[in-house]
């Protein structure tokens, strides 16, 4: 595995950018913030679909993350780009679908670490984070949680990368 710089940057990627990547994002930067790494580590989500440029989080998105005080309203859904791959240590795919969409724009001499988000999760059989955009409000606390213990997983994969 290649080193990471001391300044690495995350990617979290799902369809639209509008549920599952911004709450990634929002808990991973809530998460960052309390620890070492605070300020070292560049975070962006992005879609690997067009459907909602320039548009804020889902609502229900939102909501939930504020109840558990993260703000996501700040954040604009945009696309996926190939520069991603050049300028992104991590690109964080929350389904294998959007894996395949990834996978698929991929240059070759990428040297971003394309993974699905919750392989980062020791002995879990659950690798991809569903989309909660078409149910209920359960939906969304489960991204939370999920995005939450993956998150976590990330912080200290980097600590071990950036600090040792």
């Amino acid at each position: 595995m290649p080193a990471q710089p001391a300044n690495p940057a995350v990617l979290f990627v799902c369809l639209g950018n509008i549920c599952r990547s911004p709450t990634a994002q929002g808990v991973f930067e809530h998460q960052l913030a309390q620890t070492e790494l605070a300020g070292r580590v560049r975070v962006d989500s992005a879609g690997t679909a067009a459907y909602h440029l320039g548009k804020s989080p889902d609502s229900r998105a939102q909501s939930f993350a504020t109840k558990r005080g993260i703000d996501l309203s700040s954040l604009k859904a945009r696309q996926v780009t190939v520069n991603d791959f050049y300028t992104f240590d991590w690109i964080l795919a929350m389904d294998r679908q959007n894996m395949a969409n990834l996978e698929a724009i991929r240059p070759s001499d990428s040297t971003a670490q394309l993974v699905l988000f919750l392989s980062l999760l020791p002995n879990t059989t659950q690798l991809e984070v569903p989309d909660p955009y078409f149910g209920g409000e359960e939906g969304f606390e489960t991204v939370l949680d999920l995005c939450e213990t993956a998150s976590q997983a990330l912080l200290d994969r980097l600590k071990q990368e950036v600090l040792n």
